[in-house]
Parts: structure tokens; C-alpha cells; sequence
């Protein structure tokens, strides 16, 4: 006899089913509030984060009647409400940034090469990259962050603040470009040979 195998409930069937059945909605929470929490406290640091997440679920589930089910993957529609939020802190984001440029570099840990490596030249570029950061936009810091830190698609980012697929295109490439140039035209995640 073979034990049963868990089926994974699509977000769409759980959302849905969530308007009979309240506690459904608790399964969303479990699958995507460790995601937006990092994402949050990156962008804001870890105070705030945990309640910017709560106050996302408690959105998400007061509109969840009106959740899109042609899209079975909710990850996009919580990304877009906790960047929603995220715009009413536009002042601690920047503070956040102005913190990174004075913070002191970490110590190296012990752990492979690559890592030691790329971490350093990372950690020596965090103030370019704060600066960098801090001078974009809104709207092109929502679409970068998304990529880099929510892991989105460009489709994901476009479906989580309601803009066209080619508005997300575009202003991913000006934000690179711009974090590019303040980073003296280099990736600090790469390393040079």
C-alpha cells in the first residue's frame, strides 16, 4: 500500500473555494507571506515588513471576490498589492537606501570561494547601488525589484501593477541602465577575468 500523495491546490481553487470556506484562505498566507516578507524587508528593512504583509492578506482576502480566475498563480496579484503599500513608505525606502550608504561592511564568512568573492564586490558596490536605487523612480524601483528581489516575470510584474507587458520591458531596461551607470557600467554580481 502506497501513501498518499499531496496534491497541491492551485491559488485560483483555493481563492475560490475560500468564498464558501473561509479558512481556505489561510493556505495562501502559508505559501506566499515568507516570499513577501523577504521581499518587503528588503526594500524597507524588517520592522515594517511583517505588518506590511499582514495588511496584504487582509486586502487580498477582503478582495478576493474579485480575483482574476484565469490566473492560477496568485503570486503576482499579492505582489501587487504589498507594492501598492510599499508606495505609501516611498520616505522609509529612501531612508532605508541612505542607511545601506553609511552602514559598515559586513565581515567576510567562511564559506566557499565564488561566495566570498562575489559577496565582496557586491558588498563594495552597496553604496552605488543604494544611491542607485534611491534615484529611481518609483515605478521603474517597483519593476526592478520585482525581477530581481520578487522574482516575477516581466508577464508577472505587468499582471501585478496592472501595466502592458512592453511598459514593464521598458522601464527595466532604463532602470538597469541607470543602476548600470551608477555602478560605473559593471555588474558587481559578475565577476571580471
Amino acid at each position: 500500500m502506497t501513501a498518499p500523495t499531496h496534491v497541491r491546490v492551485r491559488d485560483d481553487e483555493l481563492i475560490r473555494s475560500s468564498l464558501i470556506d473561509p479558512e481556505q484562505f489561510a493556505e495562501l498566507f502559508d505559501r506566499y507571506s515568507a516570499m513577501l516578507y523577504r521581499y518587503v524587508s528588503k526594500r524597507l528593512g524588517p520592522e515594517p515588513a511583517e505588518d506590511l504583509v499582514g495588511e496584504t492578506f487582509l486586502i487580498a482576502f477582503a478582495k478576493r471576490k474579485s480575483y482574476d480566475p484565469s490566473y492560477t498563480d496568485a503570486r503576482p496579484w499579492l505582489f501587487g498589492i504589498v507594492t501598492k503599500l510599499l508606495s505609501r513608505h516611498h520616505r522609509s525606502e529612501a531612508a532605508r537606501y541612505r542607511a545601506l550608504l553609511r552602514a559598515p561592511q559586513e565581515g567576510v564568512s567562511e564559506s566557499h570561494v565564488e561566495r566570498v568573492v562575489t559577496g565582496m564586490t557586491a558588498r563594495a558596490a552597496r553604496p552605488q547601488l543604494a544611491t542607485a536605487l534611491a534615484a529611481l523612480p518609483a515605478r521603474d524601483r517597483d519593476v526592478l525589484l520585482l525581477v530581481a528581489w520578487g522574482d516575477l516575470s516581466y508577464e508577472e510584474v505587468a499582471r501585478a501593477l496592472s501595466i502592458p507587458v512592453g511598459t514593464v520591458r521598458s522601464r527595466l531596461n532604463r532602470a538597469r541602465k541607470k543602476v548600470r551607470a551608477a555602478l560605473g557600467d559593471t555588474n558587481p554580481m559578475n565577476e571580471e577575468e
